[in-house]
């Protein structure tokens, strides 16, 4: 599959960097793509043949270094890992000395960073393309993943338009749900926040993302009432309590004033959803209780093999050659 075929002039990709960096051509296009190669993986298994991405990871990571690596490898590439002994990006050396150093040596960079000003810094001086990972502001291939997950569920397994489903994040906002949000808007998702007074997304960002959906037509809603969730398709949740902040004072206070949060059984049912998705790793019993993350209605582990599968779409658009 050349290039050509892969990318137009209204869905090339120069950089994967943040979802309200692409349009819904872009989106659409790397859903399918991830779907076919998923589908058919042999078909791909020399397209990144002699390529080698360069991953830098500041933060701990389980299904983010193991879907790249491992998916890289089914691509017929090479993963350099670059993990937490060269410290954070900009404090041993710049980050655009860092960024035009692997451009000598890597045809792609994959960083999971703490600031999104690394991952900007990186793709402003790389000469090579750069994929989040994951920052503070955004997580894209959780989201692209997500997705896929969402159209092989309701579109593919059920008949449903895309645009039809309604997906609700509930919990604490962060990087993972302004992903979604941002996706879901581009898409024309109905997309529904239900968090905590004090713990929705940024405003700028929520801005930002209601124009996309006035664009789209889809329904953006925020609410910090449960019973505001209304009607829903999919609800999605993420940890109350964010790598590196487990204080325990601090923790305690966030339990209690995130219990009437937590999905379970009955928050489903109220809804209506069929489904229940987690980025994962999960904190059972709090953001999420333990019989619904096991149950036949969570698709988590499905969202998690499908990282590999999207990125692996990401990465064949920007290095197909």
């Amino acid at each position: 599959m050349s290039l050509t075929q892969l990318k137009t002039e209204n869905t090339r990709l120069e950089n994967f960097l943040a979802d309200d960096q692409l349009n819904k051509a872009q989106i659409v296009e790397l859903i399918d793509l991830a779907i076919t190669i998923k589908s058919n993986p042999k078909a791909y298994n020399q397209t990144l043949a002699g390529k080698t991405v360069a991953m830098i990871f500041e933060k701990p990571s389980l299904r983010t270094h193991v879907s790249f690596d491992m998916g890289i490898a089914r691509l017929g590439g090479h993963a350099l890992y670059l993990g937490q002994q060269n410290g954070k990006l900009g404090e041993r050396e710049r980050v655009s000395d860092y960024a035009k150093n692997l451009s000598c040596y890597a045809d792609a960079i994959v960083a999971r960073v703490f600031n999104n000003s690394s991952i900007e810094g990186l793709a402003e001086h790389a000469s090579i393309p750069v994929i989040n990972a994951l920052c503070d502001i955004y997580h894209p291939c959780q989201a692209l993943a997500d997705f896929v997950t969402l159209q092989e569920y309701f579109v593919i397994g059920k008949g449903t338009d895309l645009s039809k489903v309604k997906l609700a994040y509930v919990g604490d906002a962060n990087n993972v749900s302004n992903s979604l949000m941002f996706m879901a808007a581009i898409l024309g998702v109905d997309f529904t926040l239900v968090c905590p007074q004090g713990h929705g997304p940024d405003t700028s960002l929520l801005k930002k993302a209601q124009a996309s959906a006035d664009m789209s037509g889809s329904k953006l809603v925020l609410t910090s009432s449960v019973d505001g969730l209304g009607q829903q398709d999919a609800i999605y949740t993420d940890t109350w309590v964010s790598m590196g902040d487990e204080d325990a004072s601090k923790k305690a206070a966030i339990l209690e004033k995130f219990a009437p949060y937590q999905v379970n059984h009955q928050m489903m049912k109220n809804s209506g959803a069929s489904i229940v998705m987690h980025c994962q790793p999960a904190h059972l019993g709090e953001e999420i209780t333990t019989e619904l993350f096991d149950s036949e209605m969570s698709v988590v582990f499905q969202a998690a093999e499908n990282r590999m599968w999207a990125q692996n779409a990401v990465l064949v658009t920007l290095l197909a050659n």
